[in-house]
């Protein structure tokens, strides 16, 4: 990563899943799985406020109490602000075992200094590395937009841009679900890093639809997250799984199945080809993988830098639509 002056691992851990995504995990269950993506090399963690609303970060400052390494990377998000919730509010989340806050979109200068400021505090006093711009975009935000993103050219991009040039942080960048967002705010101002979720994968790409070639020819990296698009790419059965956060239905089930029959009958995993499809982008520095369970961790590892046949891959790319005619 040549703006930020940092090397990342090609595979990098995204600490939403501990924090209670899809189901209640104990502290003992998160230490055991950070444990595990530590020991198999992974030195790139990235976490957010919105996540468990704190509780993630908190976790993740736990863990890495105990670890030093001059490889280790660190990022988290602004853009939300958590607000103590009064006593005997209910908690709005959906983060199993949330933390009693409510967070606030919040892209203005101060929002932005007093997320970064908050976040240090829950990661037990280290600085992360890497500040992302969480969840911008029309997508997310619909017709508040326009508000929002005034708030951040006007005051939070100044304000991660002060942090970076005092030396606080390396660099800043967008952490989203969304490509339109990031070509506009490349146009308009100059990222480090984007982090980029479930818009280049082997069945949404997206991100190929100008986004790609942008970050390749200004040197701006991309980390993908969501590489198994929210579940259906890695569930054994397509038809209980979720797309882009919704059911997958019938028609994206089916397929997926054919995807991976054909991953199957050419000596392969679709799990494999999922992980491994987005390094063959040079604009792509890390993937990021997420998970609870030390046996998920534990087979993406397995599967991770296999060697797919060129064939096969083609024979993907003929499949699927590119770019993605889904506006995203």
């Amino acid at each position: 990563m040549a703006r930020c002056g940092l090397d990342v691992t090609e595979l990098s851990f995204g600490c939403s899943s501990i924090a209670g995504l899809t189901r209640a995990v104990t502290d003992v269950e998160a230490q055991h799985v950070l444990e595990a993506a530590w020991a198999s090399g992974i030195r790139y963690f990235d976490t957010a406020p919105h996540y468990g609303l704190g509780l993630s970060e908190q976790r993740l400052g736990t863990f890495l109490a105990t670890k030093r390494s001059e490889a280790l990377v660190v990022s988290t998000k602004v853009g939300r602000v958590l607000d103590p919730l009064p006593p005997g509010e209910e908690i709005v989340s959906a983060f199993t075992g949330a933390l009693p806050h409510r967070p606030v979109f919040d892209y203005t200068y101060a929002g932005v200094m007093r997320s970064f400021e908050e976040s240090c505090e829950r990661l037990g006093g280290r600085v992360p590395d890497i500040l992302y711009v969480h969840d911008i975009g029309r997508r997310k935000h619909g017709a508040d937009n326009e508000r929002y993103l005034q708030q951040l050219y006007e005051g939070g991009l100044p304000a991660l841009q002060e942090l970076k040039k005092r030396g606080t942080i390396r660099g800043f960048g967008l952490g989203v679900n969304e490509v339109d967002i990031c070509v506009e705010v490349i146009g308009n101002f100059d990222l480090d890093v984007i982090l980029l979720a479930n818009r280049y994968t082997l069945i949404d790409r997206a991100a190929e639809r100008g986004l790609l070639a942008l970050c390749e020819n200004r040197g701006v990296d991309i980390i993908v997250g969501g590489v198994f698009n929210t579940g259906v790419l890695a569930a054994p059965d397509p038809n209980r799984a979720t797309f882009d956060y919704r059911p997958a239905g019938q028609e994206m089930a089916g397929f997926v199945a054919h995807l991976r029959a054909l991953c199957e009958a050419n000596g392969s995993d679709i799990v494999a080809a999922a992980l491994n499809f987005p390094l063959r982008s040079p604009a792509v520095a890390s993937v990021l993988i997420g998970t609870a369970r030390i046996s998920s961790l534990e087979d993406c590892l397995a599967k991770y830098g296999s060697d797919l046949p060129e064939a096969l891959w083609h024979m993907i790319d003929a499949k699927v639509a590119r770019p993605t005619a889904a506006a995203r």
